[in-house]
């Protein structure tokens, strides 16, 4: 049976979700914990880029290096230098797995699970890969177990300990060692690879319309200046801004379709027969660039979330993180990472074309995640 989040189902799926939305919750999303980290991994984001000095540059590494390392500051209470060998060995480990991701051959390795173990391949890399997280993921739990905080909990871990150790005398229960593990494995697949996604056609979108960039940073200039923080709650004073986020995850949606879903029961819906068993793929095209509800699709307008007076709009369209009882669990997470490190990054750079670039490429490499082609863009401090 599966386990963790993500591919689970029943009672299991129940407790892991369960867990994992009172966890991010005590752990501060909306309060200021976690995004407490989250300002300082986008800090070291700005210290990086900064190093570049105008040059042109591929900021993707930098950009997992970052996303990767808030899901670490989440399931293991702390982040890790970028020099660090494990966390490297973590984030190359974690590219493969993307690679892998929405192949042919990942395809053919959930039809043939176990044919495919006998026969070579990229699947041997991405699995040999997953070993090496799930091996590190279980030596942090070893290390949580040793030190006793689950009186003061400080991270997932934690709270996942704290809670095996309160269902302990439940034989129903399913709170164990190995959902725990495969719970911080969904963590940092679903939670790395989306928000890396997001923030690259972020600064692709951004290079490739200095005009919308120049608003943006204006709008940040008028509410707060050039210093001082800028929390998730400070969005509602930023209207523009939080128009152009929701625009950039719309028309470039990261999952070309949900995770598969099985339904439980017999179903009728308009009129079309579901029997129970069958398999739903969710299509996030058909909502997210529906030609009925949005006025231009296919195009990047941040218009679309504005009323006629600059006022944000908040739309049931917008779906990128699904919905219903498996929405994504973190997509509260997901939205202050979004907006915490974009507006980081305009605050202190100008994004431009490297010369004699005329425009990046905005066609996605169509897997089942949607990445930008790799590009280079140059970073100009706002302040000399």
């Amino acid at each position: 049976m599966p386990s963790g989040i993500a591919f689970s189902n029943g009672h299991t799926w129940k407790e892991q979700r369960r867990i994992g939305i009172t966890s991010l919750r005590k752990l501060g999303l909306g309060k200021k914990s976690i995004e407490h980290q989250i300002e300082d991994a986008a800090q070291t984001l700005v210290e990086i880029f900064k190093q570049t000095k105008g040059q042109p540059f591929d900021p993707s590494l930098s950009v997992l290096n970052a996303v990767a390392n808030v899901i670490c500051a989440l399931s293991f209470g702390h982040q890790f230098s970028t020099e660090d060998e494990d966390f490297q060995k973590l984030v190359h480990g974690l590219k493969i797995i993307f690679k892998f991701f929405g192949d042919f051959f990942h395809a053919v390795y959930d039809l043939f699970p176990k044919l495919m173990k006998y026969l070579p391949g990229p699947h041997k890399e991405a699995l040999g890969s997953l070993d090496f997280i799930l091996a590190f993921i279980k030596q942090e739990i070893e290390k949580h177990k040793e030190s006793h905080s689950l009186h003061e909990p400080q991270d997932f871990i934690d709270y996942y300990l704290l809670q095996m150790e309160k269902s302990r005398n439940d034989p129903d229960s399913t709170y164990d060692e190995e959902n725990l593990a495969q719970c911080i494995v969904d963590f940092c697949g679903a939670g790395t690879e989306t928000t890396f996604g997001t923030l690259m056609w972020a600064l692709l979108l951004l290079t490739n319309h200095p005009d919308i960039q120049e608003k943006v940073q204006k709008e940040i200039e008028d509410a707060f200046g050039s210093s001082g923080s800028i929390s998730y709650q400070d969005r509602k004073k930023l209207p523009y801004t939080n128009a152009v986020i929701h625009e950039m995850q719309r028309v470039k949606y990261i999952l070309m379709y949900g995770i598969p879903r099985q339904s439980t029961k017999d179903v009728k819906m308009r009129g079309y027969h579901i029997p129970k068993g069958t398999f739903i793929i969710p299509d996030f095209r058909s909502v997210l660039l529906d030609p009925e509800q949005w006025e231009m699709p296919e195009k990047f307008n941040p218009n679309h979330f504005l009323d006629k007076d600059g006022k944000f709009i908040d739309r049931e369209e917008f779906l990128p993180f699904g919905m219903g009882e498996r929405v994504c669990v973190g997509e509260q997470l997901a939205r202050i990472e979004t907006f915490v490190f974009l507006t980081s990054l305009l605050r202190a750079f100008s994004f431009r074309l490297p010369e004699g670039v005329k425009e990046l490429n905005e066609a996605p490499i169509a897997k089942m995640t949607m990445h930008p082609h790799p590009y280079k863009l140059c970073a100009f401090p706002t302040q000399a």
